[in-house]
């Protein structure tokens, strides 16, 4: 830590005289950042900013994260961890801010809705299996909730990304990044069913580059549009008589909440789900940490 404790001093100096920042608030940075530089200093054993990289901050972020701090502590932290970096630039420290690409968790706030899994359960039986919309419509189903997949990353998925003999779709994420998601027993089936049957039906012979290797098609041999799966989705939990605001994306949220409640390891959860920084899926651990606390308190002699 003796390493950092000039610079550490200067950027103190610099907030509290310069930025006009409040005791506390100086108070909250040098703690943030004295457990952060002692981290770089014992844990890496770097003794230079300039040898800090990106991966190096998103693994004391996951630290911090195994800790049980709140989403607004982690997002301090990240704030004091950015903001030192760029007064190392200024000062000629170092040349790169490492932590600039973290990206910030949402609010505690605002925590996304989930289904259970028995809500979940009565969405994916609504379609009729027996009709040639119903297998496509139960396909589309299975695989947003056992892939954990974007509504753009469904309707642009093609053929060519199933690789079914390993149990894997190869995922297409923002920015073109690409991932390997397990596709599940339950899923691979409905899909495998679906192009064996019906697919074949939707595709239009008098235009077939109109579907450019789609996977999931409309009656009219077009590719779907997220409003459409939008629209699938909206009445099927009507069907299902489901009273929550059900929507393509909360099929997401399901996926990364039933995973941690079950005991997923947050990393692999965030590998599923395409996140740039694990600080994005911790947002999951807060709705199963409100199941702990109920449990605690309802079992604990002392809560």
């Amino acid at each position: 830590m003796e390493a950092f404790e000039t610079q550490l001093k200067q950027y103190l100096q610099f907030i509290k005289l310069e930025k006009g920042l409040a005791k506390n608030s100086v108070l909250s940075y040098e703690n943030d950042l004295r457990r952060y530089l002692h981290y770089i200093r014992n844990d890496l054993q770097l003794g230079d900013l300039s040898g800090v990289t990106l991966a190096h901050i998103e693994q004391y972020l996951e630290e911090l994260t195994g800790m049980g701090l709140s989403v607004s502590s982690v997002t301090r932290n990240i704030s004091s961890i950015r903001s030192f970096h760029e007064f190392a630039i200024v000062e000629g420290i170092s040349k790169a801010n490492p932590a600039e690409l973290i990206e910030l968790p949402k609010k505690a706030g605002k925590l996304p809705a989930v289904l259970d899994p028995e809500e979940v359960e009565r969405i994916l039986q609504a379609p009729d299996r027996e009709k040639r919309a119903g297998i496509r419509d139960a396909a589309i189903l299975e695989t947003l909730y056992a892939t954990g997949m974007r509504v753009s990353e469904l309707v642009d998925m093609e053929i060519d990304r199933l690789f079914f003999e390993i149990g894997f779709i190869r995922v297409i994420g923002k920015g073109n990044k690409e991932r390997l998601v397990p596709v599940g027993e339950m899923a691979q089936q409905a899909i495998e069913h679906y192009i064996e049957t019906v697919r074949p039906l939707f595709l239009n012979a008098k235009n077939p580059g109109k579907a450019e290797n789609k996977l999931f098609l409309n009656q009219r041999g077009g590719p779907l549009t997220r409003m459409s799966i939008w629209n699938i989705v909206n009445r099927y939990a009507q069907e299902a008589d489901i009273h929550k605001n059900v929507y393509p994306h909360i099929f997401r949220h399901s996926f990364a909440t039933h995973l941690l409640e079950g005991g997923a390891d947050l990393r692999a959860v965030q590998e599923m789900l395409g996140h740039a920084s694990i600080i994005t899926t911790e947002i999951y651990t807060h709705i199963d940490r409100s199941l702990l606390h109920q449990i605690h308190k309802e079992f604990h002699p002392r809560a």
